[in-house]
């Protein structure tokens, strides 16, 4: 098949017919199918879809059905362990690359890698740039078919702070292709399950998506029922938790943390309280994420309490609520985590705890909010001044060896637009670029904008997210605003 060519109605029945085999589906859910048509095509795609919408399918099914490999970008291991697992499990030819791998199941991945054995492969962008998987994959005879972005809010949110290989990303195409045969593609596809308008700018322009095929799902669940709880003290934010878990015992949910101290802090208060539970963190060993996960997944512990590190990829329909003990710094985050409840269509519900808007009386959320933004501050001032330090052009591994968080000031640069990469590892400084002023993130200021609101907090998010026609006038009637008739526009 060409990829100029549309699919063919005999190709779509064998797409159709593979679906059902290995799924177990009888047909797509819009729009599913027109996605795996883009990707069959070897077309760019950004695609934004509710969580719990059958994202993964939509790149996992086209891989399958055609030669050479797919590099799956994906942001956390434990993420990365529930693909490849199911995938697995359906004798799929799939496997992942990253740090915390023995040895020898490394080395038998790069081997299949190089014999052409896989179909999917499942690394992060840290992996997918160090030095020994990038030799391999650049090797002419090593077919690659395309590059998923799954996650891609990460690039948005990580990107300039903590993980800085993302936003080397979008030189990865031009760099892979120069050393294939004339004439070979390699398409790029961006999932996600939330991302606003300029974060949807923000994803084509880093990954240089090429005309791109847009998806856009409203991300509306007229089954999941928003609040937001003032809480005066700390005292007062526990006492809140605990009395909402004792009314909804032996239900599937999740209690969202923003650190891993506070998650451990948590759990170990709430299982002397009677709850089974256990904190969930990217710092556990994998088979400790994995114990824990079953145990959720099992209904032996009822409710977790995690960082944002849980929950991606993890596939447990029938969760009822979702807890937010500190609200998300982004709506992005917010969204993605709030959507782990109620999946599969059955009411759920979303509590957010947060302090007095002024902070006079509870100041927690007032200096989280300070802690973060004056990190940022500090992140920004470091990446201005390196600007007459550095090199107008050099090597990423030689600047973050120098200077502490190099890596993330070069980041910091590119998102400025004071900085190119020329490739993955160099990059260079453009003529004129001058040290700038340091702006707090508009989208901090979103989020308290939300949860602060007088109006319906579902209209309130559809317009944050560009659907400005479908908020218009909507009245979910499950949120607090609604119940409390307090729906007027602020």
């Amino acid at each position: 098949m060409h990829l100029t060519d549309p699919v063919s109605a005999p190709e779509w029945a064998r797409v159709r017919a593979t679906f059902q085999q290995v799924w177990g589906y009888e047909d797509f859910r819009p729009p599913q199918d027109d996605i795996v048509r883009s990707l069959l095509l070897g077309q760019d795609a950004l695609v934004v879809m509710p969580t719990g919408g059958g994202k993964s399918i939509c790149f996992q099914l086209p891989a399958l059905l055609q030669a050479g490999l797919t590099l799956v970008v994906s942001p956390l291991v434990a993420l990365m362990e529930n693909q490849v697992q199911e995938l697995r499990q359906k004798r799929l030819p799939a496997a992942l690359l990253h740090s915390e791998l023995p040895p020898r199941q490394r080395q038998q991945t790069l081997w299949q890698l190089e014999r052409g054995r896989l179909r999917l492969l499942y690394l992060s962008p840290e992996t997918l740039l160090s030095a020994s998987v990038w030799k391999l994959l650049s090797q002419p005879q090593v077919q690659l078919r395309g590059l998923i972005l799954d996650e891609a809010h990460c690039l948005v949110q990580w990107g300039d702070s903590f993980r800085p290989a993302y936003r080397r990303l979008g030189a990865v195409r031009p760099a892979l292709l120069a050393h294939k045969p004339a004439g070979t593609s390699l398409a790029i596809a961006a999932f996600t399950a939330t991302a606003d308008p300029s974060a949807q700018r923000t994803i084509q322009e880093v990954l240089g998506l090429q005309q791109p095929q847009v998806f856009l799902q409203n991300p509306y669940r007229a089954n999941l029922a928003l609040s937001v709880q003032t809480v005066w003290s700390p005292r007062g934010r526990r006492r809140s938790l605990w009395r909402f878990i004792r009314a909804r015992r032996g239900k599937a949910g999740l209690v969202y943390v923003r650190s891993r101290r506070e998650g451990e802090e948590l759990a170990d208060w709430l299982t002397q309280e009677g709850f089974p539970t256990a904190a969930y963190h990217a710092g556990l060993a994998p088979a400790q994420r994995r114990r824990i996960e079953q145990a959720w997944l099992g209904g032996e512990m009822p409710f977790v309490v995690c960082t944002s590190a849980f929950g991606m990829g993890i596939n447990h329909p029938h969760v009822r609520w979702v807890l937010h003990y500190h609200a998300p710094l982004l709506l992005s985050e917010y969204v993605q985590e709030v959507g782990r409840a109620g999946r599969d269509g059955q009411p759920a519900e979303a509590l957010t705890l947060v302090s007095d808007r002024p902070g006079w009386l509870n100041p927690d959320d007032r200096q989280r909010q300070q802690f973060f933004t004056e990190k940022a501050r500090s992140q920004h001032q470091t990446a201005q001044s390196l600007i007459r330090k550095l090199p107008k052009a050099g090597p990423v591994a030689e600047v973050a060896r120098q200077f502490p968080d190099g890596a993330i000031a070069l980041a910091l640069l590119h998102r400025n637009g004071q900085l190119v990469w020329d490739d993955p590892f160099h990059y260079r400084i453009l003529p004129g670029a001058t040290p700038q002023p340091f702006q707090a993130d508009p989208a901090i200021r979103q989020m308290q904008d939300y949860l602060y609101t007088r109006e319906c907090r579902w209209r309130r998010l559809l317009r944050s997210f560009g659907f400005a026609k479908e908020a218009e006038g909507l009245r979910c009637q499950t949120c607090d605003r609604c119940r409390a008739g307090a729906s007027a526009p602020s």
